[in-house]
């Protein structure tokens, strides 16, 4: 197979550089709590919350004046994601037994405490809360808590807050940016205890603070701006494919919008397609923008067969399917955060009621890493049970391996034992 990646369309993210500029805010929050957060908040935010942790009587006002029927989709939303979570998190507890009375138990044990962050900025990603919520709520993790930005009125969105009551969460912090990510990384004395792992997407601050800060907690991944890819032959609709591309582009400038093709008509088509939707669309400049950008392209290929191997190399966060025998071409696919097949699976459905998760791998960071499910939130713990006998069936060979390492007391470890019975 042929490296598309010199080639591919990808968008400019310097992890690196916003790391030198949040580092001051992290080791500001470390050292001087909730009087930084509040600085930052105002430098930032625009604002200075009355109260950091948000009210949980505020969140079920807020539940409570949900339009009907956004009310509906959320639960809706909720309890796909919540099923498919279930069969996630499954416990998997398994033994391995070995004659002459040794075992190891392979065991999950979930983190004791998620901070959760969930972003603002151009749009309230409520999706996000349900997003990492569920999973984290699936595998039985003891404690977990929001932050998210607040808005001009020194709370979180109303959307965002009503969900939280709506998922039972009721730990919520008004921080965004990196100064929330210091807050969970550390703890806020008064305010916050510190967290075991960090989940959620951010913008590049909230990025950088998540590798600055790995290490001393765990976290999902560092994830770039959103993306989609399109596989798409002459039987594609290229109205479908319009539209998708423009839902993405539709989250910020810095979105990549990318079509592989075999089909020049269908370019024509989506081309057309897409000048009528943009015309029309609210968030038009944001969206001409991003298409316009070095992320997005329209890539025609000589065949089905090259096509499955571009989409391969860029490891798209979402990847659409619309060829003929969608179901086979996903069978192919080995780099992709999730995989939308056919006509009427859209990237949007996955955003909100799939069931799916929507927090994925960017970059074509999926060709090593998955997106955030139930099983994230748990630590394998090796278990290990020898017997005397079982021991010393095979101390001779572990001596000579550790003396082969030069590690006499390894060996030592294991005569004591042996020379004990």
């Amino acid at each position: 197979m042929s490296d598309y990646t010199e080639i591919l369309p990808r968008g400019v993210f310097d992890v690196s550089q916003a790391t030198q500029a949040v580092e001051p805010i992290c080791e500001a929050v470390r050292t001087q709590g909730a009087e930084a957060i509040l600085k930052y908040s105002q430098q930032f935010d625009g604002v200075v919350p009355d109260q950091l942790r948000v009210d949980p009587a505020i969140a079920q006002q807020y539940a409570e004046q949900l339009d009907p029927q956004l009310r509906q989709a959320m639960d809706l939303a909720i309890s796909r994601r919540r099923e498919v979570c279930e069969h996630e998190a499954l416990p998997d507890k398994k033994t391995v037994t070995f004659a002459g009375g040794g075992e190891v138990t392979i065991k999950s044990i979930p983190v004791n405490r998620v901070g959760l962050y969930v972003p603002g900025g151009l749009a309230p990603l409520a999706s996000s809360v349900l997003m990492n919520v569920i999973p984290a709520q699936a595998a039985r993790v003891p404690s977990l808590a929001i932050a998210t930005p607040p808005g001009p009125d020194g709370l979180p969105h109303p959307t965002i807050l009503a969900l939280c009551h709506l998922l039972g969460v009721d730990e919520i912090y008004a921080v965004g940016g990196a100064q929330a990510i210091a807050m969970f990384a550390y703890g806020v004395e008064g305010l916050c205890d510190k967290v075991d792992m960090i989940t959620g997407p951010g913008n590049i601050y909230v990025v950088a603070a998540k590798r600055l800060l790995k290490g001393i907690v765990g976290i999902d991944s560092e994830a770039g701006p959103t993306e989609i890819g399109i596989l798409a032959d002459e039987t594609a609709v290229p109205r479908f494919v319009a539209a998708d591309l423009l839902s993405q582009a539709e989250h910020d400038e810095q979105a990549g919008s990318v079509l592989v093709t075999t089909s020049e008509e269908l370019v024509e088509r989506v081309e057309q397609e897409l000048s009528a939707m943009v015309s029309e669309t609210r968030h038009r400049d944001r969206i001409t923008t991003a298409l316009a950008g070095p992320q997005s392209a329209i890539m025609i290929v000589r065949d089905l067969d090259q096509g499955i191997d571009v989409v391969n190399a860029y490891g798209a966060e979402h990847l659409e399917i619309h060829t003929a025998n969608p179901s086979d071409v996903a069978e192919r696919i080995t780099n992709a955060g999730a995989i939308f097949v056919g006509d009427y699976s859209p990237v949007s459905l996955g955003d909100y009621s799939a069931g799916s998760t929507h927090v994925l791998p960017t970059s074509g960071t999926a060709s090593h890493s998955s997106g955030l499910t139930a099983r994230a939130f748990y630590k394998t713990v090796h278990v290990i049970n020898y017997s005397q006998q079982g021991l010393a069936e095979i101390s001779s060979g572990v001596e000579s391996f550790a003396l082969a390492e030069d590690l006499p007391g390894h060996a030592q470890a294991i005569t004591v034992r042996r020379d004990n019975g």
